[in-house]
């Protein structure tokens, strides 16, 4: 059945839902944490959450007493969460430059309780708000570091170890990995606000596409596979055509884009 994620304001309050709601109908309030949410990720009837309270919140969407653990094992605020795709394994990147491994099977208790990580990464040398699980390899997880840093890191994530590290130079905000191709984009920030497009494991670059005039914080993929968009500081969205055709494709090295202004002018599109 379908599941319902809505966010309102700073990210203080979520509602969520396993089934169509009835027209007007008040779903079930979650409240992630009292203090600013930065990340949410969602895996089937659970909801994480994270925020500068260090904490990662976990609660079952069904429940009436939603939350069901508190995973423990950052020291400062919390920049990235992400769930691998079989729902066994949650990473969390924070402010003091770790990244967490925690256990589906820890954490999912019917009561209550606090958890710690199975795993703690501390080779990154600036925040991880980057994160991204391969859809290829199961334990695959790919992570970038702050200014800092600038680095993309791959991990095994059933043993912990780190595979690789490549400098990118710059800031890395989101990582995204191809449905298709072994390939993954990341998006960057000071000084260019760059999308770089990497062939996995070699870790070249394929190309490099500019257009945003801010931090590019957010990366999302088309249901297909080979659209990417893009959202920046800089208030827009850009829609990539990177991942479709084959791996020498002209048209996705040349990343066609088009550019959606978040602005309430005229008939553009709004977000505000």
């Amino acid at each position: 059945s379908p599941f319902f994620l809505a966010l309102r304001g700073d990210g203080v309050d979520a509602t969520s839902t396993d089934a169509a709601p009835a027209p007007g109908a008040r779903l079930p309030e979650i409240t992630p944490s009292t203090r600013r949410r930065r990340d949410v990720t969602q895996v089937s009837r659970c909801v994480n959450s994270g925020s500068r309270d260090a904490l990662v919140l976990q609660h079952d969407a069904r429940a009436r007493q939603h939350r069901t653990a508190t995973l423990v094992g950052h020291q400062q605020e919390v920049c990235g969460l992400s769930w691998s795709a079989d729902g066994a394994t949650l990473a969390s990147g924070g402010n003091e430059n770790y990244l967490c491994l925690w256990d589906a099977a820890r954490s999912g208790q019917a009561q209550p309780s606090e958890c710690a990580p199975r795993a703690i990464m501390r080779q990154h040398q600036a925040a991880v708000k980057a994160l991204s699980w391969c859809p290829m390899h199961r334990n695959l997880l790919a992570s970038g570091g702050g200014t800092a840093d600038r680095t993309i890191k791959f991990w095994n994530a059933h043993t912990g170890a780190m595979l690789h590290s490549v400098d990118t130079g710059s800031q890395v905000c989101a990582l995204l990995w191809s449905r298709h191709h072994k390939e993954i984009v990341s998006s960057h920030g000071f000084s260019q606000n760059q999308l770089c497009l990497w062939r996995y494991p070699s870790m070249t670059k394929l190309c490099e596409l500019t257009g945003h005039t801010a931090r590019v914080l957010h990366l999302a993929q088309s249901p297909d596979g080979e659209t990417v968009v893009s959202a920046a500081a800089d208030e827009t969205l850009r829609f990539w055509s990177i991942f479709g055709g084959g791996p020498t494709s002209a048209a996705r090295r040349k990343g066609r884009m088009r550019d959606m202004r978040l602005s309430s002018v005229g008939g553009e599109m709004s977000i505000r």
